[in-house]
């Protein structure tokens, strides 16, 4: 078995049952894999943990690369992408993007490896926010690329305990208020 099999095992494992739950044992068992040759690559379940969440990350990053370059979708097709990636998710009983939320609060000390690993990848989707409202010329991109992520983030804060299609429906509407009112108050019609 691969490495990148089991770190898709313990995303199963950790999406399931969260970060303070899971356990080298569960991984080792829902990978069907021995524990013994886990504990080779990962010696506790915070190592497993890091692991999961780089592999998770860099999975994140390919494809906000690959939107970036898909020259078929406008910039607003590409930041509303992220809310039918969730739906997706949610219909397959899977949670990914939330776990970087918890790891935020799990490790709540901002210097600790994991901590600033999930905050690595809350600052790149920062930035993708950013450079697609910027190509769009919307007026104060930063200040409505913080509004956007703030949604975001809290769409991921509430399928962390309710796990529901509604609120992705909720804050995908809410970042399409937010985009059409930073366009019209770009073209003037506000002022």
């Amino acid at each position: 078995m691969q490495r990148e099999e089991v770190l898709e095992h313990a995303l199963h494992v950790l999406e399931r049952k969260g970060i303070a739950s899971t356990t080298l044992e569960m991984v080792a068992k829902e990978a069907d894999y021995p524990l013994a040759e886990i504990r080779q690559f990962w010696p506790d379940s915070e190592a497993l943990l890091y692991d999961a969440l780089r592999y998770l990350s860099s999975q994140v990053d390919v494809w906000r690369r690959q939107l970036m370059l898909d020259e078929e979708l406008t910039p607003e097709q590409k930041l509303l992408k992220r809310y039918h990636a969730l739906t997706e998710c949610v219909s397959n009983q899977r949670y990914p993007g939330c776990l970087f939320i918890a790891a935020c609060t799990f490790y709540p000390d901002a210097a600790h490896p994991i901590h600033q690993l999930a905050d690595q990848q809350k600052k790149a989707a920062w930035e993708y926010t950013h450079e697609l409202l910027t190509q769009m010329e919307v007026d104060d991109p930063t200040m409505v690329a913080h509004q956007m992520e703030l949604v975001l983030e809290g769409c991921l804060s509430k399928l962390l305990v309710k796990r529901s299609q509604a609120d992705i429906d909720t804050a995908r509407t809410l970042a399409e208020d937010i985009l059409r009112f930073a366009l019209c108050r770009t073209g003037g019609a506000l002022t």
